[in-house]
């Protein structure tokens, strides 16, 4: 894959892989926590003939820029990076794919009814209203999703430097991933990323700067009323059903989110379903994202 380090008009320096031929229908992937653009490693050969892949590491990640402010990140920036690196690539119309903390900008970005944004493919990354409903209403969820109130905690990193980057992989990353699928030398890059300089605040002021609601275990709390518009763009939805973290409770009504919507379950996979089980995966997207 071809590297290339943007300038975007959000402000930041945002380094991204790009695959595939130049004139094939243009897919934007966004990776999430605590990865890079290398979530669609095992992906992207699987996808390059027929699609010209854009797969960024996103704000705070990777090789991109790190900015150390919590305001830095919240959900509206985040958003206008997604099109700010469309306008960088002289891209007018896209598909989108996310997973996790990506899967929830591709989310906002299909809400938003933005038009440049023509299918929404999500792996792996919960519905923003499901999700907030199953935080309050979910016991398994919640007691599943309890890391993210650590992860907001001021002062973690000096924990994670006092540890050590391969005891928090090893507490953090790897009882939510097959093990057997990461080689040493992969290991190995996720810490040297983890380790850069301003990279671990980076990646935490995603949780930070988001407004989800994460109740303790054991209280009561209401629900909140809002609801979001259905997604007018087809969608497909493709799910690890064995992720710990997000338990199949966020499947309850997907359907019902917009008006063309496909479901793809893979037994038997974990949360990181783009590397874990990428010819599954790329089976669900390949015609999707072909309009078939």
């Amino acid at each position: 894959m071809e590297q290339r380090l943007l300038e975007l008009s959000t402000g930041i320096r945002m380094n991204v892989a790009l695959a595939g031929r130049a004139d094939a229908p243009p897919v934007i992937l966004l990776h999430g926590f605590p990865e890079s653009h290398r979530t669609w490693r095992s992906l992207a050969p699987l996808l390059a003939d027929d699609f010209r892949l854009a797969m960024p590491d996103q704000r705070g990640f990777g090789a991109s820029d790190k900015p150390q402010d919590v305001a830095d990140y919240e959900s509206e920036i985040l958003l206008a990076d997604l099109f700010a690196l469309a306008d960088a690539l002289e891209i007018e119309r896209f598909a989108l794919v996310g997973h996790d903390w990506g899967g929830a900008i591709a989310w906002m970005a299909a809400l938003s009814g933005n038009p440049r944004v023509e299918r929404l493919g999500i792996v792996n990354s919960p519905h923003p209203l499901i999700f907030q409903k199953s935080l309050i209403e979910d016991e398994e969820q919640r007691a599943a999703s309890q890391y993210i109130r650590a992860f907001r905690k001021q002062g973690l990193e000096r924990m994670v430097e006092g540890i050590g980057f391969e005891a928090f992989f090893d507490k953090s990353f790897a009882p939510h991933v097959d093990m057997t699928k990461v080689s040493a030398e992969e290991r190995q890059r996720y810490i040297a990323d983890w380790s850069q300089p301003g990279a671990l605040t980076a990646m935490l002021n995603w949780y930070r700067a988001s407004k989800l609601v994460v109740p303790p275990p054991g209280i009561t709390v209401p629900v909140p009323d809002f609801a979001l518009p259905k997604i007018d763009i087809p969608v497909c939805v493709i799910w690890g059903m064995d992720d710990r973290a997000l338990r199949p409770v966020q499947l309850e009504g997907i359907e019902e989110v917009g008006r063309d919507v496909t479901v793809v379950p893979l037994p038997g996979v974990g949360h990181f379903a783009p590397w874990e089980a990428p010819e599954a995966v790329a089976d669900g997207l390949r015609p999707f994202l072909a309009g078939r």
